[in-house]
């Protein structure tokens, strides 16, 4: 949602603490959503246990869930997911704890609506894309899909869009596969 004016980090702490409610800002405009719904919730978890198993088997990096990643003043965001190389981790992390450099990898669950879906899909991309992110993927975990975007020259591009019988693979990361059909919640 944007409101006219340009917002920057310093003006995330000055706004209301709403239980549910993720402030961020992107181009210096302040979008908001909601508390996320328990399955997207469960693909965050099933992405984040299989790159963390990866992670920890390789020692090349590590994941985060919903990390504080601020390119700039006016570029504050909290992505669902990312894993980020030991390498970028050492030199990209500010003494707030937040990320300051592009993760190699960042992964955006969808949440219902227009807005938040156009955010995940056009504006967060754009951003991704911008600053130099190498590989972006886009659950949806109402339609069990998964896009993934990989960059090719300076822009993130899409590669594949993957369903349920599929399985989540990246030349980023060597021997890694997710089979998707583990990260959509059983009915109750």
């Amino acid at each position: 949602m944007s409101i006219g004016r340009r917002f920057t980090s310093a003006d995330l702490d000055r706004l209301p603490e709403i239980e549910g409610t993720r402030y961020e800002i992107i181009d210096g405009d302040l979008h908001m959503s909601k508390q996320p719904h328990w399955d997207h919730q469960y693909a965050c978890c099933g992405i984040v246990a299989s790159l963390w198993e990866w992670s920890r088997q390789t020692g090349a990096g590590v994941p985060s869930v919903a990390p504080g990643l601020i390119f700039a003043e006016d570029e504050d965001v909290a992505p669902d997911v990312v894993w980020i190389s030991r390498e970028r981790l050492a030199v990209g992390k500010d003494d707030a704890g937040h990320l300051r450099v592009a993760p190699e990898l960042v992964v955006e669950v969808l949440s219902p609506g227009s807005a938040n879906e156009r955010r995940d899909r056009e504006v967060k991309l754009a951003l991704y894309s911008r600053q130099g992110v190498q590989e972006y993927w886009i659950v949806d975990w109402r339609a069990r899909r998964v896009q993934v975007y990989r960059r090719d020259g300076a822009a993130l591009r899409p590669v594949v869009t993957l369903g349920t019988d599929d399985a989540l693979t990246s030349p980023l990361l060597p021997g890694f596969s997710c089979p998707l059909s583990t990260l959509w919640a059983s009915p109750a």
